[in-house]
């Protein structure tokens, strides 16, 4: 298992170094950068006394080099002129918009969309998984059939329009808390119980709305996967044995129709971060999400690429997890080859 483990990471250093080249290119597709913007406006506008400092930024970061080259400064494996170190040195760079440092724009945001995304898995698979298996061994009975009108309600519905629906009757009949992810006087204290209390009233709704699609989508494939198990022989032979209900369904067919359902995880994480963008536009989350759109439209390049790079890291960290999780939950799956 280390053998792999240590494999699966070099693998994963290596997917993310060339994630980040096609997310630094990408980005920069589009013509111009938000300085070269700021500059033409500043001259079409006659400010000719702030172009000089527009310039000192476009150097220090070097704006100014060729495209390749602004790729390995950003990466942090050649020297910048202005002593930008770049993001393998612990420099994140600069917002040109907020003119703040990215790791100061993206400081509270990062870890609220890792508690937002969190809170949504959790949600998907405590909600997902006794779904799934109860629709799979009550098939074709009504409790099957209104679990896949309730996920497929949720497949169809718009998650902002979900939000919206949440928001006023959560408030109206409930007294859940509208927009943000924490009440205005715990904002910029230090954490706290009262604090933390606030923090999970307010992602009941959030987690809802992200986890809602994910839960229908999940929920149907595991009853698929446990539906094509409980058919095979060994479920027959457990019950001739005399197994109980419960152990020759998570004993035997539930382990083996897990193996999808974990390997998910890795598709499930970057999903969620990016299917919450509008989402967190709509509730007025201080989440990563509104900074990455705005960061995009504005071409605010080395902020959007780390935050995309992020989202990436993600995306590796789930995969991992997944073929971790799936190596100890299948002993027929092999990490690597035997010698003869």
């Amino acid at each position: 298992m280390l053998r792999f483990l240590i494999f699966r990471t070099l693998a994963m250093m290596g997917s993310l170094l060339l994630i980040s080249a096609l997310i630094f290119f990408i980005i920069n597709l589009p013509e111009g950068d938000f300085i070269s913007n700021q500059i033409a406006e500043l001259k079409a506008t006659g400010q000719e006394n702030l172009i000089a400092e527009a310039l000192f930024k476009q150097q220090l970061y070097s704006l100014d080099r060729p495209l390749w080259e602004q790729y390995l400064i950003w990466l942090g494996v050649a020297p910048g002129e202005g002593g930008y170190t770049g993001l393998l040195q612990g420099e994140l760079g600069w917002s040109f918009e907020l003119n703040k440092s990215v790791a100061e724009v993206i400081g509270d945001g990062l870890w609220l969309t890792l508690v937002v995304n969190l809170a949504a898995v959790l949600f998907v698979y405590a909600v997902a998984l006794p779904l799934g298996v109860i629709s799979a061994v009550k098939a074709n009975s009504w409790v099957d059939y209104l679990a896949a009108f309730v996920g497929y309600i949720g497949l169809a519905t718009p998650n902002f329009l979900l939000a919206l629906i949440l928001l006023y009757y959560g408030k109206q009949h409930l007294d859940l808390p509208i927009g943000g992810l924490m009440a205005a006087e715990f904002e910029g204290q230090p954490m706290s119980w009262d604090k933390m209390g606030s923090i999970l009233t307010h992602l009941i709704v959030p987690t809802i709305v992200i986890g809602t699609a994910g839960t229908a989508a999940m929920s149907q494939r595991l009853r698929a996967n446990m539906l094509d198990e409980l058919n095979k022989p060994y479920v027959t032979t457990a019950k001739a044995k005399g197994a109980s209900p419960i152990r020759r369904i998570v004993r035997y067919p539930l382990r083996m129709a897990l193996n999808p359902f974990v390997a998910d995880i890795g598709n499930l994480l970057p999903q969620l971060v990016s299917g919450s963008v509008l989402i967190s536009v709509v509730m007025s989350l201080p989440t990563i999400g509104p900074i990455l759109l705005d960061a995009l439209k504005s071409q605010d390049h080395l902020l959007s690429g780390f935050i995309l790079l992020f989202i990436a890291f993600l995306t590796l960290i789930g995969m991992l997890l997944s073929d971790l999780l799936l190596a100890l939950l299948d002993p027929r799956i092999r990490t690597g080859a035997r010698k003869r």
